[in-house]
């Protein structure tokens, strides 16, 4: 059976969206080479993707194995929607279990500090003073997660009108850090850290993993400024479109907390 891991590398581990697009487009994507995908159980209780009976490997050459059967079926059904070809851009949830089993596995803390920076700078914490119907939005949208996070979490965060940066009490980043500790999974830092990248937001990443609200919520949350200037300015295509496929890369996140549950 040929071996693809070593063409499809590239292209479906690269941390950079465009960039992974880029690598697509510099070689013609590898044909299928297999008839039959299923799903079998592995090593430590975790669930495998098999192609033709043999294991699939990761870019880095681990199994491609995860701790939910409803995890590795939806794996599976993205390597078995493959036709003639294998498109890494329409394998999002591959592409994410890649990025935790090859790259946040060796080395969660870094992982686990990153988003903890980020919940140190977050966007909800910073307000517009003007204009009115904006500040109002903002409170209205975002005032109950930073209520959700002092009340389910005991993280009492400071905001601030502005960009001046604000220090966030060290009490609220260490119980923002406990509630995160959930998560401290490769899978579930992974998604966490690609929803904070997404959002611009860590408290509301923590949200919509805890459950708190839902990836539209959290979607609308992030983009309140960006819709108050579209309503005003109006918006072009190309941003249109960037944000249709960071919204499609949510949509895969949110898939994959939904079967690790």
């Amino acid at each position: 059976m040929p071996d693809i891991r070593d063409e499809l590398s590239g292209a479906m581990s690269h941390e950079d969206p465009v960039r992974r697009a880029q690598i697509q487009m510099l070689k013609p994507l590898p044909k299928r080479f297999y008839k039959d995908v299923s799903v079998a159980a592995a090593d430590g209780d975790t669930h495998a993707v098999l192609l033709d009976g043999r294991t699939v490997r990761t870019p880095a050459k681990q199994p491609l194995a995860v701790p939910t059967r409803k995890l590795a079926d939806m794996l599976a059904a993205e390597w078995d929607a493959q036709a003639e070809v294998i498109d890494p851009g329409k394998m999002p949830i591959t592409r994410i279990v890649n990025t935790a089993l090859d790259g946040v596995a060796k080395d969660q803390r870094s992982v686990f500090d990153d988003i903890l920076r980020f919940a140190g700078t977050d966007m909800l914490c910073y307000r517009a003073d003007s204009p009115e119907g904006l500040v109002a939005r903002q409170n209205e949208i975002w005032n109950p997660v930073i209520e959700w996070a002092q009340q389910a979490l005991g993280a009492r965060f400071i905001l601030a009108e502005g960009v001046i940066h604000q220090e966030q009490p060290e009490e609220a980043l260490s119980a923002y850090a406990e509630g995160l500790r959930a998560f401290a999974t490769p899978l579930g830092l992974t998604c966490v850290h690609t929803v904070t990248s997404l959002t611009g937001s860590a408290l509301l990443a923590l949200a919509f993993a805890s459950g708190r609200i839902s990836a539209e919520e959290a979607w609308t949350a992030a983009h309140v400024d960006e819709d108050w200037q579209i309503e005003h300015w109006g918006t072009d295509e190309e941003a249109f479109r960037r944000r249709e496929n960071r919204w499609q890369e949510m949509q895969a996140v949110a898939t994959v907390l939904d079967a690790l549950r």
